[in-house]
């Protein structure tokens, strides 16, 4: 039975292969600043208030022995654990702990993250994590507030930061029918790419709607019911505006 770590993890996912390179071990971090419409963890949204305390040492050392579990799975497939949410951003404490403790073992870490939290928070974690996976959702501030809850100035401001520091990051973009798969989205995102960052690699996640069922569950509106996943015609459309400006897409991951 999965040992109970809230109010600071609210799943651990074993063998995974989407959350960054090979197969990897993902903690998703409990508190998010974004309600993203599309969200397929609305679990993750709730806050307790607490989030800038040091957990206790006990909690640290239980959670890198389940990471520990799967350095065979690491080892042979080049692998490691992934900080997603949620935003582990809202856990800094807990985070930084983490990090330390897979660099200490030398397995790979990922920092799976939406970029919303201030830059004095965000640098050190994105230092100290092997790669960071960097959503970036929609360009517009107002589009962007209104899909998700916030502005989207600090996530492409703190993108600008890392990219001036040339700290390795993997862009992902969700292909979200009706909401973030116009050509003017997609155009304003490789706009401000071009001219703000040197980043050249984006992964398309394609919405998929399998966070339904926990919307019923948990009594919550779902503001995507009735969006169904993009077909492939619409996927490889949006990967060959992409590739057309110099981006190195793939799908998924």
């Amino acid at each position: 039975m999965m040992t109970d770590y809230s109010p600071h993890i609210f799943r651990i996912q074993r063998y995974s292969i989407h959350d960054g390179p090979g197969i990897r071990t993902t903690l998703f971090f409990q508190g998010c600043p974004l309600h993203c419409r599309w969200c397929h963890n609305p679990e993750s949204q709730a806050r307790d208030g607490n989030e800038t305390l040091m957990p206790a040492p006990g909690l640290i050392d239980s959670l890198i022995r389940e990471i520990e579990k799967d350095l065979i799975y690491y080892d042979g497939s080049g692998g490691g654990a992934t900080f997603s949410g949620g935003e582990p951003l809202c856990r800094p404490g807990l985070l930084m702990a983490l990090l330390a403790a897979c660099r200490e073992r030398e397995i790979h870490t990922c920092l799976d993250t939406s970029g919303h939290a201030p830059f004095r928070i965000l640098e050190p974690a994105a230092r100290a994590a092997d790669l960071v996976l960097y959503d970036i959702k929609i360009a517009d501030e107002e589009d962007h507030k209104r899909l998700t809850g916030r502005s989207s100035r600090l996530i492409l401001d703190n993108l600008k930061q890392l990219s001036e520091l040339n700290i390795p990051v993997r862009l992902r973009f969700p292909l979200v029918p009706s909401m973030t798969d116009s050509r003017e989205n997609i155009g304003r995102i490789i706009d401000f790419l071009l001219r703000n960052t040197g980043y050249r690699d984006i992964h398309i996640l394609p919405f998929h709607n399998t966070g339904e069922g926990k919307y019923r569950q948990l009594n919550m509106k779902n503001h995507a019911t009735g969006i169904n996943p993009p077909g492939p015609d619409a996927v490889e459309s949006a990967a060959r505006v992409f590739d057309r400006s110099g981006f190195n897409t793939t799908i998924g991951g």
